[in-house]
């Protein structure tokens, strides 16, 4: 199951505002603010979100990877996907642990062959 999904954008703020607009009928709104990067979730009086756009960079210097987090059932699950990934050679991206991002956020990134940054998270909004 899917957590989360960050969107690389060459203008963020055009695209912020186009998604701010788009998805205002499926219930999305900007929720999470980790300036310059915008989280989008339900408007369920959460600060969960699970869409993010997020500025590109420059392309010219280095492909940004697309940004993928798979949702763990427990922080052992998170330590177990990072040692699988790990052992299926991808690369490490973040040793498993909690992160800063909001309280019980624990995850664990890898980059798969072709350098896409792979999430495996558990957090507060479904942490068993």
């Amino acid at each position: 199951m899917l957590d989360h999904i960050t969107l690389h954008a060459s203008d963020a703020k055009r695209s912020i505002a186009f998604y701010t607009k788009a998805l205002a009928p499926l219930g999305y709104i900007p929720k999470a603010h980790h300036e310059p990067t915008i989280g989008f979730g339900v408007d369920d009086d959460t600060p969960r979100s699970d869409f993010y756009v997020s500025p590109m960079g420059n392309p010219a210097q280095q492909p940004i990877p697309t940004h993928i987090a798979f949702r763990a059932d427990s922080e052992q699950a998170v330590r177990d996907f990072h040692a699988a990934a790990i052992a299926a050679g991808g690369t490490d991206n973040g040793e498993p642990g909690p992160r800063a991002y909001h309280p019980g956020y624990y995850a664990a990134f890898v980059l798969d062959p072709d350098g896409n940054n792979i999430e495996a998270v558990t957090d507060w909004s479904y942490a068993a």
